[in-house]
């Protein structure tokens, strides 16, 4: 049993084993700021060790690793009674690669390259399969409320229609008010690291998420002149936290 998760409440602890530096990076920056803390290791040995010990809530697994690779991390875990939720990472897209990883007993899958806000959906959605996150699952500002579980937006009773990418836009400005967010930012978060295309789109992303809200004079999706975006909710005091950039 992973007894971490089960008896203990508070941040949760995701173990991340991934020996590409790019990624290891981009989760242990960007779920340290969503709010988790985070450990790596670089190669499955060392990454069954710690998964072992059962201090983590969730493991984020490669399926290229040195030493020990991913699918036998995943069944020696399983066949030791470690219960801890498994999320793979792979660079392969055949079919039989991830029925592989979940036939070992792998929660869910995500193959290379992946957008940030992909992942990290995955993984609370993961956690909140198996009751263990505390995290709302209703996003709620400015009268409009985001539903992570029915991928829902509404300001008040009317539902307003957003693309996949709108979604990800608004969830990410609605869970940190008031931080600004820079376009090459907005792109690797949403579009992912292997985006190649113009910066631009997200001018035109926005543009759309602020008709679709009703954001006509620029009041919520506020554009900071030379750095980017921030999402400043109605009625917010001007005494509150000083914004930051990301």
């Amino acid at each position: 049993m992973n007894q971490r998760a089960n008896g203990r409440r508070g941040r949760v602890h995701v173990l991340v084993v991934e020996d590409e530096q790019t990624i290891v990076e981009l989760l242990r920056i960007g779920l340290t700021y969503e709010g988790y803390h985070v450990a790596v290791a670089r190669d499955g040995r060392t990454g069954l060790e710690l998964a072992d010990k059962g201090d983590f809530d969730l493991l984020i697994l490669d399926l290229m690793l040195p030493d020990l690779d991913g699918l036998k991390v995943c069944r020696r875990l399983r066949m030791r009674g470690n219960d801890i939720p498994i999320i793979m990472l792979t660079a392969r897209k055949e079919i039989a690669d991830r029925v592989a990883g979940l036939d070992m007993g792998a929660d869910d899958y995500i193959t290379k390259p992946f957008s940030f806000e992909e992942l990290v959906a995955r993984v609370r959605a993961v956690l909140r399969r198996r009751g263990n996150t505390g995290e709302p699952t209703v996003l709620r500002a400015a009268g409009l409320i985001l539903d992570l579980e029915t991928h829902e937006v509404r300001r008040g009773d009317e539902p307003i229609d957003l693309t996949p990418t709108e979604f990800a836009l608004l969830e990410l400005f609605m869970r940190h008010p008031r931080r600004v967010y820079t376009r090459d930012t907005l792109l690797n978060r949403v579009w992912g690291l292997d985006y190649e295309g113009d910066a631009n789109v997200v001018d035109v992303h926005v543009s759309n998420l602020r008709r679709k809200i009703g954001d006509r004079e620029r009041r919520l999706i506020r554009t900071v002149y030379g750095l980017g975006y921030s999402f400043r909710p109605e009625g917010e005091e001007k005494g509150g936290d000083e914004q930051t950039v990301e």
